[in-house]
Parts: structure tokens; sequence; C-alpha cells
């Protein structure tokens, strides 16, 4: 198996079907921590909240930091010294992960803000050059900064930075520096900011509310506790943290769509995989794709289209923070596919124009650039009561339960009279309960 695929297993099964990630409780909420030492799960209103280039999140509050999920409170000069060593920074006013692939000087490193000055992190050391005055690094953007956060292009129009002061929210433009200045008054003053799994968080005193970072629109009901999502505390949290048990792992759809993201589906919820580093977490699908209520069948990405079947319904989406059905849709997969009933997985490879469904112990080859298009070539497959297909650079993955098989091309998979070994997916592979 690549890489890659077993990346994607090893994501898959931590905590899929029951709420929020698992973490260790806060040793401050146990009574382990110092005395001398801040407890976030008192409720505290933190400076700044970033990743590192690695994924890992760090909170900030006066001279603390706590890394990651859960744990007790550390000095901040633990991770980030030379922000007491070199200049006796007590604080920091805002901090931020650069995103901007086209920059390889500047992508993925941390820029933290005290009062007129900016300093450059990468891998935990204060890059050369740095402190320098904000509005040297950041033509346009004021001073004495409440907080920042990244947002990459297809989040906001262009790869951008937002810094808030007060209700006053400066998107900086990465390529052009340019600044545009709204107001959204609508929000409390974000004293700091985030941005996780595709979306963007404004944070006031232990409360959180989630932003569309292009118009401030705020939907859904908020604000809401921080300690239920972004913390371990007792006495908080939403959704059940056990563990599944490896052997009633099963998968309805893994997908890759062009942009590289790649999404597992299992029920009623979603995960993100590509984007590892920065936490495993599922979702409700209807986050991303509203109409799904009642989950998938089967996902295939082509052409810069997300293509998900329920039932004998094919709903086309273009990518977007949420995605957007294309109007017309949904459709029958008659209309669609030229395909009758409901299907088990569907799977397009890299840089091909064949989508593979699979119904039963058959598999159909559509060819999606005919029209109409219909069924071209029909396969008996050595295997039935698949879950799921993945087409990868390392070879089609196919999942049945709590097994999955490989083969080296969809091909070698409808040539085959017998199905290949089946592999368990094991404790050590995904984190579940053998």
């Amino acid at each position: 198996m690549d890489i890659t695929s077993k990346t994607l297993l090893l994501c898959f099964a931590l905590g899929l079907v029951h709420g929020a990630p698992t973490h260790n409780q806060d040793s401050a909420a146990d009574g382990e921590a110092s005395a001398a030492l801040p407890d976030r799960c008192a409720g505290i209103e933190f400076d700044a909240i970033t990743p590192d280039e690695n994924g890992v999140m760090f909170f900030f509050k006066g001279p603390h930091l706590w890394k990651g999920f859960s744990g007790p409170a550390q000095l901040s000069t633990e991770s980030f010294k030379e922000l007491d060593d070199l200049h006796d920074i007590g604080h920091v006013d805002a901090a931020f992960r650069m995103h901007s692939t086209e920059h390889a000087d500047s992508h993925d490193h941390i820029y933290f803000f005290l009062d007129d000055k900016v300093f450059r992190y990468y891998n935990h050391t204060l890059e050369d050059g740095y402190p320098k005055g904000v509005q040297e690094e950041f033509p346009g953007v004021p001073t004495h900064l409440d907080s920042a956060v990244e947002c990459p292009s297809g989040e906001c129009l262009t790869d951008s930075v937002l810094f808030f002061k007060g209700n006053d929210v400066h998107a900086y433009d990465v390529a052009t520096k340019t600044v545009k200045t709204k107001s959204w008054p609508h929000l409390p003053v974000c004293t700091s900011a985030l941005r996780w799994k595709e979306s963007h968080y404004c944070f006031n005193g232990h409360n959180f509310t989630k932003f569309n970072p292009v118009t401030g629109e705020v939907t859904g009901n908020y604000p809401k506790d921080a300690r239920n999502y972004f913390m371990k505390c007792s006495g908080f949290g939403h959704g059940n943290s056990r563990k599944q048990k490896c052997s009633d792992i099963k998968l309805d759809a893994i997908t890759s769509d062009d942009a590289g993201k790649t999404y597992l589906f299992a029920g009623p919820i979603y995960m993100r995989l590509d984007d590892i580093r920065d936490g495993l977490h599922p979702f409700l699908i209807t986050r991303m794709w509203t109409e799904m209520t009642n989950g998938v069948d089967a996902v295939f990405s082509y052409s810069d289209r997300l293509y998900m079947i329920k039932d004998d319904l094919i709903y086309i989406y273009k990518p977007s923070v949420p995605y957007i059905l294309i109007e017309g849709y949904p459709k029958t997969l008659k209309e669609e596919l030229g395909i009758e009933g409901n299907v088990d997985a569907a799977f397009v490879c890299n840089n091909k124009h064949t989508v593979h469904v699979i119904q039963g112990n058959q598999m159909h080859n559509v060819d999606l650039t005919a029209t109409p298009r219909v069924v071209k070539q029909s396969f008996p497959l050595p295997i039935t009561g698949i879950d799921a297909v993945q087409c990868s650079e390392g070879g089609v993955f196919v999942f049945k339960g709590s097994q999955y098989y490989e083969y080296e091309s969809a091909m070698t998979m409808a040539m085959s009279r017998i199905a290949a070994i089946p592999n368990n997916i094991t404790s050590e592979m995904m984190g579940c309960e053998d």
C-alpha cells in the first residue's frame, strides 16, 4: 500500500461516528496543574490562537500557552524562546499561520504581533531580520491588533490575511499587498481568531462565533462555548468520544476532488483526510453539502465537480465552502449516467474520463465525455458487498466492512476471477479498538 493510502486508512476511524475528537482531559481541570498556571477550563479570553507548520494548535494567554486541545499551560518561551529571551515579551496580540503556496519563503510560517512589531517563526525558531514593523511587513495594516487569521484562495477570493481591530476587518491580499477595510459590527470584538477545517472562528471571552470570511455573515446559533469544542474540560463537550471497534468499521464512500481534498463518508458524517496535520474531526455531511440530509451511497470527483449519489438520484456540486449544488440537480441516475437502480460505490481514476459504477457484483463503465452517457462495458467482480472504492496513484483500494482489498488498476480488478487477499483494518492502522 502506498503512503497516501495508508494515511487515508490511518485517518478515518479516530472517533469517526461519535462526534467530538478524542482528547485527554486537561490536567488543570483535574487539579493536577500548579496553582500558578492559568486554567483554560475556568473560562479564558485567549490573546491569540494559531496552528504551527505541523498542525499543532497553540492557545496563548499572557506569558503562557497551551499546546494542543488538551494538557496544562506552560510558559510560551518553552516553545518560542525568543519571545522573552531576546525581546522581553510577556504576551502576543495576534498570531496566524500564513497560507501562500506560491511564496515558499513565507508559506506555513507563523507570525506573532505585539504592538507595532511582527515576529516570524518557522520550526519554532525566529527568522533572521525579525522583528520588523507591522507596516513594513504588511503595508496598510494597523498596529496594536486584536487578532489575525489566514484565508486561503477558495475561501477568500485570493490568498489573504484578515486583521481585526475593534469592529474593523482589514483584508490583506498576500500577492498584491493591498488592504481593503470593512466594518463588521455584528461580530463581537475578536480577541483571537482561528481558521480550522475550512471554517473561520472569532473568539471573545470563552465563547466563539463562526463567520463567513468574505462577508462576515454568521449562520447558526452563536456564540458557543469554546470549552465544548476546542478543548477537553470536565463537564463540557459535545458528542461521544468513544473509539469505534475495528470490526464495526463501515464506509459509505471515499473520494478526492481536483483540489486534492480527500473526503470520507460514513452514515451522516464526513471527515476531511488530507489535512490530517490539523487534527481529525467528523462533521455532519449537511455542513458542506446541505441537500444531503440522508447520507450518501457513493461519491466521485470529475472535472472540478463532485458527484454525490443517494438512492436513484445524483447531485452535482461545484467547489465552494460550503459546496454549491449545480442548478437543475438532483437528477435521476438514468438521466445522468444511464444507470437504473441504486449503486454501492463509484470511482474515477486520475486523468481518466470513465466512472466505474458498482452494483452488487457488477462494475459498469460509463464514458463521462459521451452524450448521452450510457453504460459502455460491464464486468463481473470477484467481490460482492462493496462499500466504497478509492483510486489513487498506488492503485485501487476496495473497502468492505472492516477489510480492504488492493488492486493494481480498475481493469485488474475487473479481470480478476478471484478476490485479492483481504487486509484487516487494525488498531495500529487506525487507532480503533481491536
